[in-house]
């Protein structure tokens, strides 16, 4: 497992997921919203995202994190193993208000410049809040069909059902070099997959 995807619903974590996974297995760590994202929340023109996510893949090892759909097919087609955070919608909720009230509040600096205001995640139809409540199901039902297509059959998909579970399961990574595998958890966490 070199070419790692990480996904789930916005708020699940995915971004902190991949970029310890990087850390751990000592490989580049990309961010897809850094790639989709230009000032003032514009999205950069489609081919320019496509272009950049193609780069990104060109290694030979990398853990990507992002649900962008339009360029799933040339992710998975590359990756070796997605990684699917499948965490309830009251965990996804608390953290995500947690992470928007913070970024709001420092006015911390996201991607080509952009922050998080108050006014915008709370109190807008843009509200990455609401936008978490209107796709949860979806993803829940999604994300099984697509793994159950025979063109994702070479895929590795590692399912995490709730923070504690994937932090044991993080602990059990080893970086590529010392040849990464997945040891059994004295604890008894899984690290279940969906096939």
């Amino acid at each position: 497992m070199q070419r790692i995807h990480v996904v789930g619903t916005s708020g699940s974590g995915k971004t902190t997921m991949a970029y310890r996974l990087a850390q751990r297995l000592r490989v580049p760590h990309i961010e897809m919203d850094a790639l989709f994202w230009g000032p003032d929340w514009t999205p950069v023109p489609e081919e320019v995202f496509r272009q950049r996510v193609v780069e990104a893949l060109s290694g030979s090892a990398w853990v990507m994190d992002g649900n962008y759909s339009r360029v799933r097919t040339s992710i998975w087609e590359r990756a070796d193993t997605v990684i699917w955070l499948d965490y309830s919608l009251t965990v996804i909720m608390a953290q995500l208000m947690s992470r928007t009230l913070r970024r709001a509040l420092k006015r911390e600096e996201l991607w080509s410049g952009n922050r998080e205001s108050l006014s915008k995640s709370f109190f807008s139809r843009d509200s990455i809040l609401l936008w978490a409540l209107q796709t949860y199901r979806r993803r829940r039902e999604q994300y099984p069909a697509l793994f159950a297509q025979p063109e994702y059959a070479h895929l590795t998909v590692i399912r995490l059902g709730s923070p504690n579970t994937s932090a044991k399961w993080l602990a059990t990574v080893k970086p590529l070099d010392d040849g990464w595998q997945e040891s059994p958890d004295a604890s008894g966490a899984p690290a279940p997959l969906c096939r």
